[in-house]
């Protein structure tokens, strides 16, 4: 063994020396850099997860392989949606109809269920069975056959079934043919800026990690340090001791990747029983890829070595002791101000890209680190500043904790480091998404003061069904209003021999009233809504269906459309119900607006099982003022999900650090009680201590946190939006978290104030 693995060895050996505290500081040190480790892991799973739930998801797609001129045959199979919605939770539906015996099954399914039965997903089955799943079962109303295997999932957490049917026409009804699942297309891709949203999420979420395990790696700091004094005493170099020191890292580090895979392998367990806004994994896709998982293995004992390394240069490590008892020297400002010149330098060049542009995703993520990396440099230095200049008045407990920080205030701007990142790169990321959400969030137009839900009835029997569905749901306990119309296309010849398509309503004039600004009513009466070239008028020639030729009435009036409740404008032509009734109108379709009581919740649900007794497949919607983007959503909730993740990693992170802190100060804590200190007292300092250094970090990461936001905005080409609200919310957040941790480490404090604190061995 070489003169230089000898000297790491005996570093590793040496903490492990010294008895119960020795074995404690490795322990703090493994734990924290643990907690940072698991959560790498879980990132780094990530793309792995993402990649596993879009294949399934194409393997079972019913969309892209389906063809117009498919001829049925033996291997072909009908399919129509029905997607449904119970309450909060979004239900996916399909209906299947083999067209012979070699008709295509979905994946994670055994057989294809016949009519009257159903094949569902395990959530759903348990929904059902529930009691909280009585409203929906009585919508599903058929026979649970099957539960469709992971292969055939998002995710653990989806509601989904297939339901047999007969009697399904192709073509119709919203029905159409395939030959099997599957979709070979990978997709068009994330739009720029919603890729540069991912990459600055992950710059951001993954940042204060590292930060928490390079302060990890500084546990038990002043203890180190005494003992490579005393190896100095005994004759060994600085170069040697500085090896000693890099085995003691080394072997917290190396503990700290086993804690960390155990807690990933642990907490990989209960994957599956979380749900954050619909998104969900199976524990077998939480599994980080290769390259990531060798990067981490690598990257962390060598980034405790370094920052080992680095901490060892503000010391004077001698024979008779530690010059870092006497006074420090006054840290320097100016390279720590070079981390967020250069990111700022990083960013500036991209600036003013034009709409859609492409980014070196690379750059702007280097950029956004350093810049947040500004706020871990500059921390230490506004701390030390300030609390030099706190004069010696207030009370005990406000003058213990000011002195403990102007002796030593870099360990708590190390803690407080972590927290100040995350809040700055939240306040970032809220103020670039408040900035993009217009491009990625439409306004519906929905009127939620005439209606409250929205619902759709494929074309079913002929004849009137809008009136009795209407009365139906009129009689529900919760529904308030209620407006039904029945529709049908209607059909224009233009004279290049094309055909300009719209529809034709039949309802009351109440009703119609809803749909057009009608100079007077009656029952008898016709009129065609005021709309583009081609729409039809009074006297026209017209189809009706695709196979009734008809004439719009000569005396019908032009009107203009109103907007609906849904937001949308009718067009084609209004018939009262007299003026329908020598009319026979095919393939009928309803369009349902209806009122809902806001303090009868589950009165949409009975809605949606009155609809579904008219037509199974049919959906009612709540209405909503704003329609998110796909992707956009996806990118929140996934960035929602980090951020609870990184929260509380921040918090037990804290917390272990908190501990280490007190356990340092056992000592002088238990002798200023012997002393005769209030306990209270002690227990104020040492919130004072957190407090001060808490609240300069947060003010630095507001600070740095709109500064960046304001970058990215920039860089996107979108106007300053300042989201006040979402950056007390963080502020808040942030110090709730601090305060939390401050609370539970009150238990170690009382303890350490015992007389046995002031044992030494």
């Amino acid at each position: 063994m070489s003169r230089a693995a000898r000297e790491l060895a005996l570093g590793a050996r040496l903490a492990l020396a010294g008895g119960r505290g020795a074995w404690a500081r490795v322990v703090m040190t493994a734990v924290g850099v643990g907690l940072g480790v698991a959560l790498l892991l879980f990132a780094a799973s990530v793309p792995q997860l993402f990649a596993a739930r879009e294949d399934r998801m194409a393997a079972r797609d019913d969309l892209s392989m389906t063809g117009a001129d498919l001829s049925r045959g033996a291997n072909t199979l009908l399919v129509a949606f029905a997607d449904t919605d119970f309450r909060d939770v979004r239900v996916r539906g399909r209906v299947l109809q083999p067209e012979g015996p070699l008709a295509p099954v979905p994946p994670g399914v055994v057989r294809l269920p016949g009519p009257g039965e159903l094949v569902v997903s395990p959530r759903l089955r348990r929904l059902l069975t529930s009691p909280e799943g009585a409203l929906l079962r009585a919508r599903l109303d058929a026979r649970i056959v099957g539960t469709i295997a992971d292969a055939g999932l998002e995710g653990p957490g989806e509601y989904a079934f297939y339901a047999g049917a007969e009697g399904l026409q192709h073509g119709g009804n919203g029905v159409h043919r395939i030959d099997r699942f599957g979709s070979p297309d990978g997709g068009d891709g994330l739009h720029p800026v919603l890729r540069l949203l991912v990459v600055i999420a992950f710059a951001v979420l993954l940042l204060p990690v590292l930060v928490f395990i390079g302060a990890a790696v500084r546990f038990g700091g002043e203890d180190r340090d005494r003992r490579l004094a005393a190896l100095r005493l005994v004759g060994a170099d600085s170069r040697m001791v500085r090896r000693i020191a890099a085995g003691e890292a080394l072997l917290g580090a190396l503990l700290g990747l086993a804690v960390g895979a155990a807690i990933f392998l642990f907490a990989r367990q209960f994957v599956e029983r979380i749900t954050l806004s619909d998104l969900s994994a199976f524990a077998a896709d939480v599994r980080p890829s290769a390259p990531f998982a060798v990067l981490i293995a690598v990257a962390v004992p060598a980034a405790a070595v370094a920052v080992t390394q680095l901490a060892l240069r503000g010391v004077a490590i001698e024979p008779l002791g530690v010059v870092r008892r006497a006074q420090p020297r006054r840290r320097r400002v100016w390279w720590r101000l070079l981390p967020p010149l250069a990111g700022a330098g990083l960013l500036f060049p991209l600036l003013g890209a034009e709409a859609g542009a492409t980014f070196d995703e690379l750059q702007v993520a280097a950029g956004v680190v350093l810049l947040l990396i500004g706020v871990t440099a500059i921390l230490p230095w506004l701390v030390e500043a300030v609390v030099h200049r706190l004069g010696r008045g207030g009370g005990v407990a406000w003058q213990l904790a000011t002195r403990r920080l102007q002796l030593d205030s870099g360990l708590s701007a190390r803690v407080v480091s972590g927290i100040a990142v995350a809040v700055a790169g939240a306040i970032a990321l809220q103020t670039l998404f408040s900035g993009v959400e217009r491009s990625y969030t439409t306004a519906t137009g929905a009127d939620l003061d005439r209606a409250q839900a929205f619902g759709t009835l494929e074309p079913g029997q002929d004849g009137p069904r809008a009136p009795a569905l209407a009365a139906r749901l009129r009689a529900i306990d919760g529904v308030t209003s209620v407006v039904a119309l029945d529709q049908t296309n209607l059909e224009k010849r233009q004279r290049d021999g094309g055909a300009f398509i719209t529809s034709l309503t039949v309802a009351d004039c109440r009703t119609l009233r809803e749909l057009a600004v009608l100079p007077r009513c009656a029952d008898g009466d016709a009129f065609a809504i005021r709309g583009e070239p081609g729409t039809p008028r009074a006297g026209d020639r017209v189809r009706v269906g695709d196979r009734i030729g008809w004439t719009v009435p000569a005396d019908a009036p032009t009107v203009r459309p109103r907007s609906d409740p849904a937001g949308g404008e009718m067009s084609g032509v209004l018939l009262t119900p007299k003026a329908a009734a020598g009319l026979e109108l095919p393939q009928r379709s309803i369009a349902l607006y209806t009122g809902l009581d806001s303090s009868r919740p589950d009165a949409i649900e009975h809605v949606r099982n009155a609809t579904a007794q008219v037509d199974p497949r049919g959906e009612v919607l709540r209405l909503a003022a704003t329609r998110a983007d796909r992707d956009f959503a996806n990118i929140r909730r996934g960035l929602f999900a980090g951020a609870v993740a990184v929260l509380l990693l921040i918090g037990a992170s804290m917390l272990v650090s908190a501990l280490e802190q007190l356990r340092e100060r056992r000592r002088l804590l238990a002798a200023l009680v012997a002393f005769g200190t209030p306990r209270a007292t002690l227990g104020w300092s040492v919130f004072w201590q957190t407090a001060v250094p808490v609240a300069l970090g947060l003010a630095l990461a507001v600070v740095t946190g709109a500064a960046l936001g304001a970058l990215l905005l920039q860089l996107v080409s979108e106007p300053l939006r300042v989201n006040l609200a979402a950056i007390a919310g963080m502020t808040a957040i942030g110090a709730a978290v601090v305060l939390l941790v401050t609370v539970a480490s009150l238990p170690l404090l009382w303890r350490l104030m015992r007389p046995d604190g002031l044992r030494t061995e």
